[in-house]
């Protein structure tokens, strides 16, 4: 699976706009066109950001997914303009592939991610990730040229603190 690790920056107090637009605009309709939705969150230590996680099986089915939704998509076309007005960046995008996953349990409902760009290796992780470097087919979003790695695992621990917003599949 290919993963984007998207961060965005945004305007003062506008992190849930963006969370009650994005759970009832673009969560199903992102699934609609074969996008998976792995998680979505509050970054714990910064008000004023957004971090979710979405999935596709290959490239290509990102380039189709992506220009479906964006596109073509009605509710981008509609809701997109609201979700962009709480945004500063939302260009801090790793483009990332699967290593494996397991079924650990969640502590307190928080996570850690670990983004490092050497091999990142924990006790317990959730989910682990590789750098995955290959030509940006869907070159409207912009993807970080620099190759980190990364691996989410439950609790509150040292790195990007994490914790699910309500409509989040990793709650």
């Amino acid at each position: 699976m290919i993963v984007e690790l998207r961060q965005y920056t945004l305007k003062p107090g506008q992190r849930d706009t963006l969370v009650d637009i994005f759970e009832r605009h673009f969560v199903h309709t992102q699934q609609a066109v074969g996008i998976t939705l792995i998680g979505l969150f509050h970054d714990l230590d910064n008000p004023d950001k957004f971090v979710w996680l979405r999935g596709f099986p290959d490239m290509e089915s990102r380039r189709t997914a992506l220009a479906a939704f964006y596109e073509h998509g009605e509710a981008w076309q509609t809701h997109g303009p609201a979700a962009n007005a709480t945004m500063i960046d939302s260009d801090d995008v790793l483009l990332l592939r699967l290593l494996g996953k397991t079924a650990t349990e969640v502590v307190h409902g928080q996570y850690t991610a670990i983004i490092s760009p050497d091999p990142v290796v924990v006790a317990d992780p959730v989910l682990s990730f590789e750098p995955y470097v290959t030509e940006n087919t869907y070159p409207r979003l912009p993807v970080r040229a620099d190759k980190m790695y990364v691996s989410i695992q439950p609790g509150d621990g040292k790195g990007l603190r994490l914790k699910p917003t309500a409509g989040s599949a990793m709650r």
